[in-house]
């Protein structure tokens, strides 16, 4: 009788999973090396060599072309402006918000948490919403990206639970010292709450800087449009038509667009790290307790 080998299984079972890893790798990197090294390629060898990983020659015409174009560089600033401003917006407000409807002698607390969601589940709509923005004096403003999303109702809640399960002992002691509910958030709540900011910094800092719809939707003038519109015009469309800067009759070379992509995506890839050591604590935080 054959004597079973749970070893031998263990191996075999190992052997497959580390097998579809390496796969699932190579599927997720070689699109991304493609990209990075078609940038440096010059358009002769893309029409002639079609899919390719490492260019017989390297240039930076692509970058150079870019770097040069009036259009990509007022597209950059103004997600640059986006992002920012919008980021300091949401975290402000969300922070705000989250930390008022986590205090249970808020007389409304209840009513105001539902509506909060309310709105989580079902949301006013795109009419509606842009009803709203027109009736503000919004329009074609940046204030009609930061104000019409200023408040994640998911981050909200995460960070609403998180600060109940702050310690009520720490708020008692800071008021028998004197302190006022503006001395103890800012010298209380927000040191012990770094990671959950961070996270959700990160959550609006990647929603805005990825704005897409919204910017066709509220933003007339095309000077004022993000990067992720520059971006789609390029890529679908082959030229820019940003209003004074347009180019007339000149597509952008395949070596460009690959450059805007690794452009657009390089300002969050530099970023992460620096939130990299909050962002699992952060998730963890505020989801066991409400």
């Amino acid at each position: 009788m054959a004597k079973h080998n749970p070893q031998g299984k263990n191996l075999f079972l190992e052997t497959i999973v580390y097998g579809l890893l390496i796969i699932g790798v190579i599927v997720i990197i070689l699109p991304i090396l493609y990209v990075v090294m078609t940038s440096f390629a010059t358009e002769k060898e893309y029409l002639t060599r079609g899919f390719f990983i490492i260019p017989h020659e390297f240039t930076l015409e692509g970058y150079s072309y870019l770097l040069k174009n009036g259009s990509f560089i007022k597209a950059f600033k103004n997600a640059v402006e986006i992002t920012v401003i919008g980021t300091f917006i949401n975290i402000v407000i969300t922070t705000l918000m989250a930390y008022g409807l986590s205090k249970k002698y808020i007389k409304g607390r209840s009513f105001l948490n539902f509506i909060v969601v309310f709105t989580l589940i079902f949301s006013g709509g795109m009419i509606p919403t842009y009803l709203v923005v027109d009736s503000l004096g919004l329009m074609n403003t940046f204030g009609a990206l930061w104000f019409s999303t200023a408040i994640a109702p998911f981050n909200l809640i995460v960070m609403r639970s998180f600060f109940t399960r702050l310690p009520d002992e720490l708020f008692d002691s800071a008021r028998i010292d004197g302190a006022g509910e503006w001395r103890i958030l800012f010298s209380i709540v927000l040191p012990l709450s770094k990671a959950a900011i961070a996270t959700f910094t990160l959550f609006y800092m990647v929603y805005n800087w990825n704005t897409y719809f919204h910017a066709i939707l509220y933003l007339h003038d095309n000077n004022k449009w993000p990067l992720q519109v520059f971006l789609k015009l390029m890529l679908v469309e082959g030229d820019a038509d940003f209003g004074q800067q347009e180019i007339q009759g000149v597509n952008f070379t395949h070596s460009a667009r690959m450059a805007a992509i690794l452009i657009t995506a390089l300002p969050l890839l530099c970023v992460y790290p620096f939130f990299q050591k909050h962002f699992n604590k952060g998730m963890l935080l505020g989801s066991i307790k409400d």
